[in-house]
């Protein structure tokens, strides 16, 4: 099972993390901290897997992660995961947000977490893996943004329509008003 997701850059900066395991934010920023050392202190060339930290559970489980340019990403996962099959998850993520930012690099983590996240979402729900087909994750993301896009359009038309029925409700109050002074 997945434990935890963190993303975080060369200094130390987390720029997304999503646990699947209750812990208090003050665990959950020890946590990160804990993993990006363990991690970015590792040399280019070792294995990409560890084991996890004490706060995530120590020797029973296992850091697997890569690093990107800037990025690490880190995932955190018990002993019955498959570090190969792990690594391969990784890899599709990456690809994922590379195809859905089109070059994904640390901005789009940034100004876009919520897209990052439906994308995860779209991947591991509750710590167990959903998807791992690229193409099905960019089909059920576009799908989203066409739902997002067509909800901004009602809601613009809807505000549209409302402002010309306040215009419409101004001008019949003026003429009840002024033709309510002419009686008078």
């Amino acid at each position: 099972m997945i434990k935890a997701i963190l993303i975080f850059n060369n200094h130390g900066k987390p720029r997304l993390s999503k646990f699947y395991q209750p812990y208090s934010e003050d665990t959950q920023q020890q946590i990160i901290r804990e993993t990006f050392h363990l991690v970015s202190k590792r040399d280019e060339n070792v294995c990409n897997f560890l084991e996890g930290g004490l706060l995530i559970g120590g020797s029973d489980n296992k850091l697997i992660y890569r690093h990107y340019a800037t990025l690490y990403f880190v995932f955190c996962v018990d002993s019955s995961e498959s570090e190969l099959g792990i690594l391969d998850l990784i890899q599709v993520f990456v690809e994922t947000l590379d195809k859905c930012f089109e070059n994904v690099c640390e901005l789009d983590l940034i100004f876009h977490v919520d897209k990052v996240h439906n994308i995860l979402a779209e991947m591991v729900m509750g710590g167990m893996v959903l998807e791992t087909n690229m193409n099905e994750i960019v089909t059920q993301i576009d799908a989203q943004n066409k739902l997002e896009k067509s909800e901004v359009r009602m809601e613009n038309a809807i505000i549209k329509e409302g402002s010309q029925h306040d215009d419409n409700l101004r001008m019949i109050c003026s003429f009840h008003c002024l033709s309510f002074s002419i009686t008078l």
